[in-house]
């Protein structure tokens, strides 16, 4: 079972109330009503909005209805829809047993407490599983030993889910500054999902270094609890006319503040250290870019990370178009991770957290220049500014030879 880590996301109405147990924050929320989503997105709902007892909860497209409006938070630690409460079927504790509503009755089959982003029932000990880590309509919930995978990640109140917040290791960073006091940014100029439609604002070189060099607390900043450069691209932003995508991202420049724009002989080379904490659907982390050279504006090779933990390495087969994608490494969210991206005359090599595989460049892209870019390109759209992928930077360094 692969596994990632999310935390379970309050609604803005909610305040901590409660106490530390065991099992983590009981009853750490305020009583509100809302929905509650999982795994890609879907709801946590009853099925046909029936309110029998015994009727399935299930995973189903947001709606929006009362059959998906859960009040939580109650100091019964229920959880309760419809007047009725989430249950898990005959008091079962068994890995595999449903869960449904059924009528309040005070059984610790009734009683939820959060930790860590899992819902975890009292009676079992057991986490809120969606069934074979399925997000199909209609999948109807289980309980099952806690693992802390993605199946069993949930988000009170809607928006985007988030990994708990913990303390990494040491980074050296130091978070009292902004990015450009951790990192060399006199090499890069800063793309933003802000502006006007097609054409997004940058921030040149001379504003990015420094200490007190630019930062947005939305888009761009330093992290104040590890130092890391922080990325957040939303779902909903100002893009590029070549693109349906928002983006918060670095684009390679030379040090005198023109464009890079660098030939595929010799050996170039972006490194990079830093974890994924939030994504909907899939973001790029870290591109070589087509410069001048013809009238294609594809990337060459674009890296992608995805909820489950999985990433991609997408490869461009001609300047006119036409992506390879290839499987290069799973880490699941939250957990840090490396790459290095390395162009030597017509070879790609890519490094992940060690192991390296190699492509071949089609010599259809040989007449053209090329760039970096790093950061949070958002691979996803929609209307929610909340929903978007955020991308943390411990290291980052280009070099050329």
């Amino acid at each position: 079972m692969k596994t990632r880590s999310k935390i379970l996301a309050v609604a803005t109405s909610a305040v901590v109330v409660g106490t530390l147990g065991v099992l983590g924050i009981t009853n750490a929320l305020a009583a509100s009503a809302g929905p509650i989503t999982g795994l890609g997105g879907k709801c946590v709902d009853v099925a046909s909005a029936s309110t029998a007892n015994g009727t399935a909860v299930q995973f189903y497209d947001c709606n929006g209805s009362a059959a998906q409006t859960w009040t939580t938070g109650n100091s019964d630690n229920t959880i309760k829809a419809l007047g009725k409460c989430l249950d898990v079927a005959a008091a079962s504790t068994a890995s595999g047993a449903k869960v449904q509503i059924y009528d309040c009755n005070g059984t610790a089959a009734q009683k939820w407490t959060v930790s860590n982003g899992t819902l975890v029932n009292t009676g079992s000990g057991k986490c809120l599983d969606a069934t074979d880590q399925s997000s199909a309509n209609g999948n109807q919930l289980q309980i099952w030993t806690c693992t802390g995978a993605a199946n069993q990640q949930f988000t009170i109140g809607g928006g985007t889910t988030t990994p708990p917040t913990t303390t990494p290791p040491a980074t050296g960073l130091n978070p009292n500054v902004a990015p450009g006091g951790n990192f060399n940014l006199s090499i890069w100029q800063l793309q933003l999902p802000t502006g006007s439609p097609g054409s997004p604002d940058t921030v040149a070189p001379a504003q990015l270094k420094g200490a007190n060099g630019y930062t947005n607390p939305a888009y761009f900043f330093t992290d104040k609890t590890d130092g890391s450069m922080t990325f957040f691209a939303p779902e909903k932003g100002v893009t590029t006319p070549n693109s349906n995508y928002a983006r918060s991202e670095l684009r390679e420049m030379n040090s005198n503040g023109s464009a890079a724009n660098w030939s595929l002989s010799g050996t170039h080379k972006l490194s990079a250290n830093l974890r994924i904490t939030q994504v909907t659907k899939n973001v790029c982390v870290g591109q070589v870019h087509l410069g001048t050279g013809g009238s294609s504006t594809k990337p060459l090779l674009e890296l992608y990370y995805r909820p489950n933990g999985d990433i991609y390495l997408g490869t461009e087969n001609s300047p006119d178009g036409g992506q390879t994608l290839h499987s290069v490494g799973n880490v699941s969210l939250g957990t840090k991770w490396s790459y290095v991206i390395q162009v030597s005359g017509n070879t790609i090599k890519l490094t992940i957290n060690g192991t390296a595989t190699s492509y071949s460049i089609p010599s259809s892209f040989n007449a053209y220049k090329q760039y970096f870019k790093a950061g949070s390109y958002n691979q996803s759209s929609s209307s929610s500014t909340t929903n978007g992928a955020k991308v943390k930077f411990y290291s980052l360094t280009v070099s050329h030879s």
